[in-house]
């Protein structure tokens, strides 16, 4: 074997290993049974504006913005409570579960769009 013959399978091997990276990045996220956290006494945590909540929400879910959330933790006492945080699209909700990880919360799950969450619950 030549030197560029080390280097192309070297070459190679590094570009597998950022594959291999890339792939657990973004692989999906395991299914989550939204229902069954409800069930548990689960909450949904819909961090959108109150004009966004205002135009639809899911039934029985709470309104507090995402930028109000370190000032509000005060009203999600139980940090072992399955929390489902949900937005317009997910972005802003999986920032709130960042947040409240971060706070405490152990059982807080990202369930994105609160349309596509309602179109899961009702689907039960």
């Amino acid at each position: 074997m030549t030197f560029s013959s080390f280097a192309v399978i070297e070459h190679t091997l590094k570009l597998i290993k950022m594959m291999n990276f890339l792939k657990n990045i973004f692989k999906p996220a395991p299914e989550v049974d939204y229902a069954a956290l409800l069930k548990e006494g689960g909450i949904i945590l819909d961090v959108r504006t109150e004009g966004e909540y205002a135009g639809g929400h899911i039934k029985d879910s709470i309104n507090i913005t995402v930028d109000a959330i370190p000032h509000s933790l005060k009203k999600l006492r139980d940090k072992a409570q399955p929390i489902i945080t949900c937005c317009a699209s997910g972005m802003r909700s999986s920032s709130a579960r960042k947040m409240l990880k971060v706070a405490g919360y152990t059982n807080v799950y990202n369930g994105g769009s609160w349309m596509e969450l309602r179109g899961k619950l009702n689907a039960v």
